[in-house]
């Protein structure tokens, strides 16, 4: 009797799917790990993540579906396309903060995947380019820690990536796909206003320079790209249009006027000179901005550049000599870029290695290594610093209950980036994620408590249950109004008369104050206290605090 040949057991499908789409994309599974670890580790940031929480809030509180809100009054500062997103889950899991954090990581990994794409369609005989961009993208400390806030850029950034890689031709496809290119300017728009158009216009405009197809068709590229532009602009009036029938004219002067001309003429928040961003970039490319191998391969980039460096250089430096040139600056707002740097990085890279060039081990990750070894001895030294009086800064004593554990994390961390030689943008990319996973658990066990309002929060929700008005010194962004659930503005006050006046209609009410220092009446009369980034948060009864005031018990 014959017997039959033992089969193989193959996996299932699903199994093997899932192996597969492992095996393809590890960075995307690095990344998802690392920003699941990290974002959950403390709650929501001011005044970042808490802003964006609120005007949410309100907006579900009010069931406005086209006008946020924040503290009572229209927000004008953004439009509504994540605050929908967030509201999406909201109706399907209730109001929190896990949807938003979890939607943030997914914003994030489709950021990675975006990445991903273009690479392989820009540098289609460079696949060491597809594979190293993912890598350096999600490694950025600077993106990887403002990507976990509860904000727009990250949003942004996929759409500027999906509009770009509209316009980038495929192997099947050298026309740009420009209904979906409308769709995708349409969204950005929608996520964070006109900027959206700065992000994305130069690589349109310079398309012959970098397409072969727009150099051969200029005026099919420049009339459909024009067409596509303006339906997209099309999709941000229509909620204009819905808003400020809703909220009104004071409404629409501020959403039109106010946060276009004002940002990009004479800024009212955030004023900085026209090369502010110069010195500031290889902080915002870190880690890699410590691996001299990449500026080796950057800096022996030749022309004539191929189309795919052209379409990098299109986009990335008129781009960032635009953001120089508007008033308003802030670190984040160049976050929709990153990709593109990466993409830079990973492209130089690419070229040195098929040259042959930089084998030497001098042009490794060694400074990274010793900035990983530095953090770690300065981590294992905190206490007998602190004694010697060499470091008297309390927000360093804070570290020593758990500097020498962190302090042997980072110095362990080193020690790959020097010994082995294989596969470095991986290797200086899982280092810097642990690092960021590392360093962000260190700060949630020391300093996070200088920075939670949710105590705080809910003894204001408390009052606010029993009918105690609540005002705040200085400007309300919205950091107590979603993690206490508040339901009723917060009085904005911004003088000793605003303060008087307040008690005198509202003589039950509680006062948010931020002395720089505690006063001694601060300790005997606020009901409530707590550090906050470097100063103080004291909440007073109104009338103590006036009366406090008034006899020049409190030092600011």
């Amino acid at each position: 009797m014959t017997t039959p040949a033992t089969a193989t057991v193959q996996p299932s499908t699903p199994f093997r799917r899932l192996r597969d789409m492992v095996v393809a994309t590890p960075w995307l599974w690095c990344w998802l790990v690392a920003a699941l670890v990290a974002i959950f580790q403390h709650g929501p940031m001011p005044m970042y993540s808490t802003r964006t929480l609120s005007v949410a809030w309100e907006m579900w509180l009010r069931h406005s579906v086209f006008v946020p809100y924040l503290n009572g009054l229209p927000y004008s500062d953004k439009p509504p396309l994540l605050l929908w997103l967030i509201h999406l889950g909201w109706a399907v899991g209730g109001v929190g903060d896990v949807w938003p954090r979890l939607l943030e990581v997914l914003l994030g990994a489709v950021q990675l995947v975006l990445v991903h794409r273009l690479a392989q369609r820009l540098f289609p005989q460079r696949p060491e380019v597809a594979r190293f961009a993912p890598w350096i993208l999600a490694a950025y400390s600077f993106g990887f820690l403002f990507g976990l806030q509860v904000m727009y850029e990250v949003l942004l950034a996929d759409c500027v990536l999906a509009a770009l890689l509209c316009l980038v031709p495929t192997a099947q496809r050298e026309s740009p796909r420009l209904g979906w290119f409308a769709l995708a300017v349409g969204l950005g728009l929608l996520t964070k206003g006109p900027v959206m158009l700065l992000h994305v216009a130069f690589p349109w405009l310079l398309g012959p320079w970098w397409n072969r197809w727009a150099k051969q068709e200029r005026r099919r590229w420049y009339v459909g790209g024009a067409v596509a532009l303006v339906v997209g602009v099309l999709m941000l009036l229509a909620w204009v249009l819905l808003a400020t029938t809703t909220g009104g004219e004071t409404y629409r002067q501020k959403l039109v006027v106010h946060q276009t001309a004002g940002r990009v003429v004479d800024a009212f928040a955030h004023a900085e000179p026209f090369w502010w961003y110069l010195p500031l970039l290889p902080v915002l490319l870190l880690p890699f901005s410590l691996w001299p191998r990449v500026w080796a391969a950057l800096f022996s980039l030749r022309r004539p550049l191929e189309s795919g460096l052209c379409f990098l250089a299109g986009w990335l430096v008129p781009v960032f000599m635009g953001f120089s040139a508007v008033s308003g600056k802030q670190p984040y707002y160049m976050l929709p870029e990153f990709g593109g740097y990466a993409l830079l990085m990973a492209a130089a890279l690419s070229l040195m290695q098929e040259r042959r060039a930089g084998a030497s081990r001098w042009l490794g990750p060694w400074p990274l290594a010793l900035a990983c070894a530095a953090a770690g001895v300065v981590l294992l030294s905190m206490n007998r610093l602190l004694q010697a009086g060499h470091v008297r800064d309390h927000v360093y004593a804070s570290l020593v209950p758990y500097s020498v554990p962190f302090g042997v994390v980072f110095l362990l961390l080193a020690v790959p980036l020097v010994l082995l030689r294989r596969g470095e943008v991986q290797r200086v990319a899982i280092v810097s994620l642990i690092a960021l996973v590392t360093a962000h658990g260190l700060f949630t066990l020391t300093l996070w408590p200088a920075y939670d309002f949710t105590p705080v929060a809910h003894m204001l929700a408390k009052a606010e249950a029993g009918g105690q008005p609540i005002a705040n010194i200085e400007s309300n962004d919205g950091q107590y109004t979603f993690l206490g659930r508040l339901t009723e503005p917060v009085t904005q006050l911004h003088s000793a008369a605003d303060v008087r006046r307040w008690a005198a209609e509202h003589p039950d009410g509680l006062v948010i104050t931020y002395p720089r220092r505690l006063s001694e009446a601060d300790r005997a009369h606020a009901v409530y206290i707590q550090p906050f980034r470097g100063i103080w948060l004291a909440v007073w009864p109104v009338h103590a605090f006036v009366d406090a005031q008034a006899s020049g018990q409190l030092d600011d």
